[in-house]
């Protein structure tokens, strides 16, 4: 006689064992990253945009020496397999992990804003720093950040601008997704590859990423200031979270809709 969870899987709940599994430790990792302490989550952030800051620094050299984007986006999946392997953080991986554990009551609205908020300011202040480090260090990547960053700070606020923050958001949130699905480091990586490709290579508009771009021109001397870097960063910055959120996150917590009911139950019972 053959055992009906051979057909029907290892668990009770309604959804593939897959699903359950990996929705299991989006749970746990969200509801660890959220209580983190305030040094934590600074100190985390700040490395993320230090790690990340090399993706960057391999994208402009080889745009530098190739003038393909495409190339640029695969060359920056450096820094996106360095924040992976190295455990930080950046600010649009902290849409469907931490928001989910907050849907199943491991952790709170607060304690996301300052997930959210302490991660930005870090990431932006690494990433400051190690472009600061590459303009004095290969003083002509700056002319190529120049025109780089031209790109993001003269584009208009419009329907096209506000798509490619979304389209940014959502591709970092579908990366943080398919590694979550996997236990293989290198599946992993690939997914941080073919997100990378799509960031950069197509020049989607994303907060962290192409605010380095701008700060290495800054340093460079770049004929535009802080204000035009912020004028376009903060709508980007929205976009991106709309993206991560109503594209990606909202549908996986749709479809794990019995999971975080169950999980909502156990952490009423356990308060």
């Amino acid at each position: 006689m053959t055992d009906p969870r051979a057909d029907l899987g290892e668990h009770d709940e309604p959804a593939e064992d897959e699903v359950v599994d990996a929705f299991d430790a989006i749970v746990a990792e969200g509801s660890q990253r959220l209580h983190r302490s305030w040094r934590e989550v600074l100190t985390t952030g700040l490395a993320g945009g230090l790690e990340v800051g090399t993706g960057v620094l391999a994208l402009l050299a080889v745009y530098g020496e190739t003038g393909s984007h495409l190339l640029a986006g695969l060359a920056f999946s450096i820094g996106l397999i360095a924040l992976l392997l190295a455990r930080s953080e950046l600010f649009t991986e902290g849409f469907l992990v931490p928001v989910t554990a907050v849907v199943a009551k491991r952790a709170s609205a607060g304690q996301l804003g300052k997930l959210w908020a302490g991660t930005l300011l870090a990431n932006l202040v690494g990433g400051w720093l190690v472009m600061w480090l590459v303009v004095h260090a290969l003083p002509d990547l700056g002319t190529v950040a120049v025109e780089s960053a031209v790109h993001f700070v003269d584009a208009p606020l419009d329907l096209q601008s506000i798509c490619l923050g979304v389209l940014a958001g959502s591709v970092l949130t579908l990366m943080t997704r398919m590694q979550h699905g996997t236990e293989s480091d290198p599946a992993k990586i690939v997914a941080a590859v073919a997100a990378a490709f799509l960031l950069a290579g197509l020049q989607l508009f994303h907060s962290v990423l192409d605010s380095l771009l701008v700060f290495a021109a800054l340093i460079s001397g770049a004929p535009f200031g802080y204000g035009a870097w912020l004028a376009w960063f903060w709508y980007t910055a929205l976009a991106n979270v709309v993206g991560g959120l109503l594209v990606v996150t909202l549908l996986r917590l749709i479809r794990s809709k019995d999971l975080i009911a169950e999980e909502r139950s156990e952490s009423e019972a356990e308060a």
